[in-house]
C-alpha cells in the first residue's frame, strides 16, 4: 500500500509520455527528480521540470503545489548530457555536481529512505562487501515477473545492486522493497497514522540470506550456491544428559548462517559472547529415565564459512511493554578474530599449523615495515637487492600457502585458516528493535577504508570511528557483524624513498 499522501501524475519527455508516475507529496522535488532519472536516463540536475509557479526546485514543498491526481508535468533535458568545459580547466568540487564529485572521488551510492526503511538500507549495504554474492546475483537470469516473491526479491535486488554501481545519486530501492513486503508482510506494518513502521534489521538479514539461498543457482565453484558455500558453517552439536551420565550421548551436525553473541553480566568481549552461547543447558525427554532431565548442550564449529556473520543477541522481549528492549552494555569486538577457539578438536588441529605460519607472515611483515620505515627516513633510495626483510617475508609466505589442510583447500567457499577480519558492521541506535535508526559501516574492498552508509548520505570514516560501536551508552552499537576470511597475500609493498 502507498503512504496515504500519494497521487499518480503523468510526465512528458522529448516525445515520450510516462503515465501514472507514483508522486509522494510528503517528500521534496528532489525525490520525483530521482524517479524521473531512473525512467529517462536524465540526471536531476539536468531536469527542467516546469511546476505551477516556475521550475521545480530540488526543496520544491510538493504539498503547496496543489497538484491533483492526473496533472500532467512538462520536462526538459538530455540523458547523459554533460557540461562542456574550456580545456585545461581547472574543476573545483564546490563546481561538481553531487553525482560528479562521488564518482571523481569513488563514494559509494547510499539508498534513498523510503520511510522507516533504514533497517533494510543498512543490510543491504552491509551485504555489498561480499563479492561472490554481487557476482552471483548478477548472473541470475529470472526477471520480477514471476508468481514467486522469493524469485522477484532476489532479480529486484541483483537490478538494484546494478543501480548502485552505476548511479551517482542515492538510488531508491522501491521496487526491492515492494517485493520484500510481499515475500514477507510482517514488513509491510503500519502504524495507526498510516506510517510505515520500523522494523528489525536482523530479522530483514535473516530473511534475505534465507530466500538468496533458495533461489540463487549453484556457485561455478561448487554443487551448492554462494549462499551455502560461502555463508554458511556446519555446527557439531553433542547432547549430553546430566541427570544420566551412563546415557550416551548424541551427537548431530547442523548448518548454521550466523554465530550468536549472548550479552550477559559477564561478557565484556565478543569471544566471550559467543562461547557462552555455544554452551547451555536445556531440558528435553529422557529415554533411559523416562521423563524430562536437563541435558549439556554444547555447540562446535566443524565448518568455517569464509564470510562469518555474528549477531549481537541485544534486544529481548519485555512483555509489559510489549516491546523488544535492548541491551546496551559494551562489548568489545576486534579487527581480526580468531575462530579457531570455537571449534571442535578435530578442525582445530587442521588450523593449527597454518595458524602459526600466519603468524610468523605477519611478525616477518611487521619487520619488513619496519626497514622500510627507517629506510625512508634516511633517505636510502630503493635497489634492486632483496633485502634480508623482503627474503622472510616470501619464505613466510611460502610457508603459509604450503600449511593449508588439503581438505580444507578443496573446500570451496570454507576458511582454511580460521582467521577472520571485520568487513562490515551494521549498528542500531535507539532503545527498541522496532524504533530508532540503523546504519550500515562497511570496509571498501581490499583497503583500510571504511564508509559509514546512513541511508542516502555516505561518508567516509575512520577506523577509530569503528571502534566506538561497542556499546554502553546511547550511541550507535553494534547489532551485526561481518567478518571475512583473512587474505594470504602479502601487505607489505616496497616503499620508495622521496
Amino acid at each position: 500500500m502507498p503512504p496515504a499522501n500519494t497521487i499518480k501524475v503523468n510526465v512528458k519527455w522529448s516525445g515520450k509520455k510516462f503515465d501514472d508516475i507514483e508522486l509522494n507529496l510528503d517528500e521534496p522535488g528532489l525525490v520525483f527528480k530521482a524517479q524521473l532519472f531512473a525512467l529517462t536516463g536524465v540526471e536531476p540536475d539536468r531536469q527542467k521540470i516546469i511546476a505551477k509557479g516556475g521550475m521545480l526546485k530540488d526543496d520544491t514543498d510538493m504539498t503547496k503545489l496543489g497538484l491533483k491526481a492526473g496533472h500532467n508535468f512538462m520536462m526538459m533535458g538530455t540523458a547523459g548530457e554533460l557540461p562542456k568545459a574550456p580545456e585545461k580547466k581547472t574543476l573545483f568540487a564546490e563546481d561538481m555536481t553531487e553525482a560528479t564529485l562521488n564518482k571523481a572521488m569513488d563514494i559509494p551510492i547510499g539508498l534513498v529512505n523510503l520511510g522507516n526503511t533504514c533497517y533494510m538500507n543498512a543490510t543491504l549495504q552491509c551485504l555489498r562487501v561480499v563479492p561472490e554474492l554481487i557476482q552471483d546475483l548478477q548472473k541470475y537470469s529470472g526477471g520480477t515477473d514471476n508468481l514467486d516473491a522469493g524469485s522477484n526479491m532476489t532479480a529486484s535486488l541483483r537490478d538494484l545492486y546494478r543501480q548502485l554501481n552505476a548511479s551517482g545519486y542515492g538510488v531508491m530501492p522501491a521496487g526491492f522493497l515492494t517485493y520484500l513486503r510481499k515475500a514477507f508482510p510482517q514488513f509491510s506494518q503500519q502504524g495507526r497514522d498510516g506510517v510505515w513502521m520500523q522494523q528489525d534489521a536482523e530479522e530483514c538479514w535473516s530473511q534475505l540470506i534465507s530466500t538468496l539461498k533458495a533461489k540463487l543457482p549453484p556457485h561455478t565453484e561448487g554443487k551448492q550456491n554462494v549462499i551455502s558455500q560461502f555463508m554458511q558453517g556446519e555446527f557439531t552439536t553433542t547432547l549430553k544428559c546430566d541427570d544420566a551420565p551412563e546415557e550416551e550421548a548424541l551427537v548431530t551436525k547442523e548448518p548454521f548462517a550466523k554465530l550468536d553473541c549472548h550479552i550477559s553480566s559477564n561478557v565484556n568481549y565478543l569471544h566471550n559472547g559467543i562461547l557462552e552461547s555455544l554452551d547451555q543447558k536445556i531440558e528435553k525427554n529422557s529415554a533411559t529415565l523416562g521423563r524430562s532431565a536437563v541435558y549439556t548442550k554444547s555447540q562446535r564449529i566443524s565448518r568455517l564459512p569464509a564470510y562469518l556473520t555474528v549477531n549481537f543477541v541485544r534486544f529481548f522481549w519485555k512483555p509489559t511493554e510489549q516491546v523488544k528492549a535492548k541491551i546496551l552494555r559494551k562489548v568489545k569486538f576486534p579487527f581480526e578474530l580468531d575462530a579457531s577457539q570455537f571449534c571442535t578438536t578435530e578442525l582445530q588441529d587442521k588450523l593449527s599449523n597454518t595458524k602459526m605460519k600466519l603468524r610468523e607472515l605477519d611478525n616477518a611483515e611487521t619487520s619488513l615495515k619496519r626497514r622500510q620505515r627507517l629506510d625512508k627516513e634516511a633517505g636510502r633510495m630503493e635497489t634492486d637487492e632483496i633485502s634480508d626483510e623482503q627474503k622472510a617475508v616470501q619464505a613466510a609466505q611460502a610457508a603459509l600457502e604450503s600449511s593449508l589442510d588439503p581438505e580444507l583447500v578443496q573446500d570451496v567457499g570454507c576458511n582454511p585458516s580460521g582467521q577472520y577480519e571485520l568487513a562490515a558492521v551494521l549498528t542500531h541506535i535507539g532503545r527498541t528493535a522496532d524504533s530508532g535508526h540503523y546504519i550500515g559501516w562497511a570496509k571498501k574492498g581490499d583497503t583500510d577504508e571504511w564508509y559509514k552508509y546512513d541511508d542516502e548520505k555516505v561518508s567516509p570514516v575512520q577506523k577509530d570511528d569503528i571502534m566506538k560501536l561497542d556499546g554502553g551508552g546511547d550511541f550507535h552499537v553494534a547489532y551485526l557483524a561481518l567478518y571475512r576470511s583473512r587474505s594470504f597475500k602479502a601487505k607489505s609493498e616496497p616503499v620508495k624513498a622521496e
